[in-house]
């Protein structure tokens, strides 16, 4: 499985090459354009109770398609949802990490996804609850809303992440979540800000520039209300 990536940073489309009779698995509604001969099964990965626990906590699709190439191979390309940039992410046995729900378009056969609690809950915004944990071994693809950005933290450094940029993250990293204004909930509301995460290094983050909460609030405070 290698990856190009093309459009980017702003309307990444990433074509995945695959090597003859390679499988890839993709979120549904994910993939753009295939070439000729590219097998496609869509089923619930686990069954159906793994199905729905994706769906339902992960927000994720209920099936995942999965895309094998021909015995002379061929290429899928995937894209977002959201206008931005496509991060291709490596996983080893040996480091897991945690990815933002809605970010997850692709991965290679030998990478697992489940459904897993990212330190948040999803009452308070949606940011930061359930996602996914990849684990194993190949690349995942993730769907970055605006530009991507790394922050590597060396032992003993700290930083301050807004819950809904984050993409993902290290799952050896130690964190917490809190709210913007340590303890007081009018400031944090009026401040605008809603949680944020402490990390603390070592460990790797990966955060998109845009919020797609915010986002979605634009959207509601700028629609028409219905009479």
């Amino acid at each position: 499985m290698e990856i190009s990536l093309r459009h980017n940073p702003s309307f990444a489309v990433a074509r995945v090459f695959l090597a003859p009779n390679e499988p890839m698995k993709v979120q549904s509604g994910a993939m753009m354009a295939h070439s000729n001969g590219i097998q496609v099964d869509a089923k619930m990965e686990g069954g159906l109770m793994a199905g729905l626990k994706r769906s339902m906590l992960a927000g994720e699709s209920l099936f995942i398609t999965t895309m094998t190439a021909p015995p002379q191979g061929g290429w899928v390309d995937v894209a977002g949802t959201l206008p931005g940039d496509i991060m291709p992410l490596e996983i080893q046995p040996n480091r897991p990490f945690f990815i933002t729900r809605g970010c997850w378009i692709a991965n290679s056969h030998a990478v697992v996804t489940d459904s897993r609690w990212g330190g948040a809950s999803n009452f308070f915004g949606g940011e930061g609850g359930f996602g996914l944990q990849a684990s194993g071994q190949g690349l995942v693809l993730l769907s970055v809303y605006g530009a991507l950005d790394v922050i590597d933290l060396q032992p003993g450094e700290q930083v301050v992440i807004d819950s809904g940029h984050v993409v993902a993250y290290d799952l050896g990293t130690r964190f917490q979540l809190r709210q913007a204004a340590r303890g007081q909930v009018w400031k944090t509301l009026k401040s605008g800000e809603g949680f944020v995460f402490d990390f603390y290094g070592p460990g790797r983050i990966f955060l998109q520039t845009r919020n797609p909460s915010a986002l979605e609030q634009y959207i509601r405070a700028a629609a028409p209300s219905s009479s």
